[in-house]
């Protein structure tokens, strides 16, 4: 078993993810082998390593979006396993960047947006609202009526930031959130996902193959063939 990646002593633990194990295939591709790893509340963390070495299973399994084979994963100090209703800890608790968007794209950049808040029950004004704050913080105040495909890939990532935090997520997760955007982009998207999650105090775990971006957050770890090795100082 490897040693949990430390944090602050101050800062209150609000993911943990104990000896965790994850496979495919009945078995037979075996992606995390014990992992353990520990965000603390405001922490951003950046999740560096090769193709393959597992950051982006551990990132569905922290979200809820996958169970491990085995080994232990809480949010906020609540265990996530077969019991737990993973819509509910999607709507309130996480929210998710992916590298590739997810968006609809017959749809506008507000009716996208508006999506989690109405599975979380959000009355539509207060999501509104939310929504014309983020978009102003993005850049995107005139854009919310254009429908996705006709937003530039910039466009696109920002508007899946606005998606992930329209419910007040207190921690958020990001897969390779500048993987398909040119440098100065990704530099541009960076930034202001670095901003944001500052202002609301947000916990970001990050997986990215960028080392230049992973440096600017609090904690870089390694993962390396399923495992966390140690952490490397900042």
């Amino acid at each position: 078993m490897t040693p949990p990646t430390s944090i602050p002593a101050a800062a209150p633990v609000v993911l943990r993810a104990q000896d965790v194990w994850k496979s495919y295939d009945q078995g037979a591709i075996t992606v995390l082998n014990g992992v353990d790893f520990v965000a603390g509340k405001g922490e951003t963390v950046a999740l560096c390593g090769p193709s393959g070495c597992g950051k982006s299973t551990l990132l569905h399994l922290l979200g809820g979006l996958d169970e491990p084979d085995r080994g232990l994963i809480s949010v906020n100090s609540v265990e996530i396993n077969r019991h737990t209703n993973p819509l509910r800890l999607l709507r309130y608790e996480v929210g998710f960047v992916f590298q590739l968007h997810n968006l609809i794209p017959d749809l506008t950049l507000q009716e996208n947006c508006l999506i989690p808040t109405v599975a979380a029950g959000v009355p539509r004004p207060t999501a509104l609202a939310r929504l014309q704050d983020l978009a102003e913080r993005t850049g995107l105040g005139h854009r919310l009526h254009q429908r996705i495909q006709k937003l530039s890939g910039g466009e696109r990532q920002r508007t899946a930031l606005c998606r992930a935090l329209m419910n007040k997520p207190r921690i958020l997760l990001a897969d390779e959130p500048t993987g398909s955007l040119d440098e100065k982009t990704s530099s541009v998207i960076f930034n202001l996902l670095l901003d944001i999650v500052a202002k609301e105090g947000v916990t970001l775990v990050m997986a990215t193959h960028d080392r230049a971006l992973a440096q600017r957050c609090d904690r870089l770890v390694e993962m390396r063939d399923g495992r966390i090795h140690e952490p490397q100082p900042l």
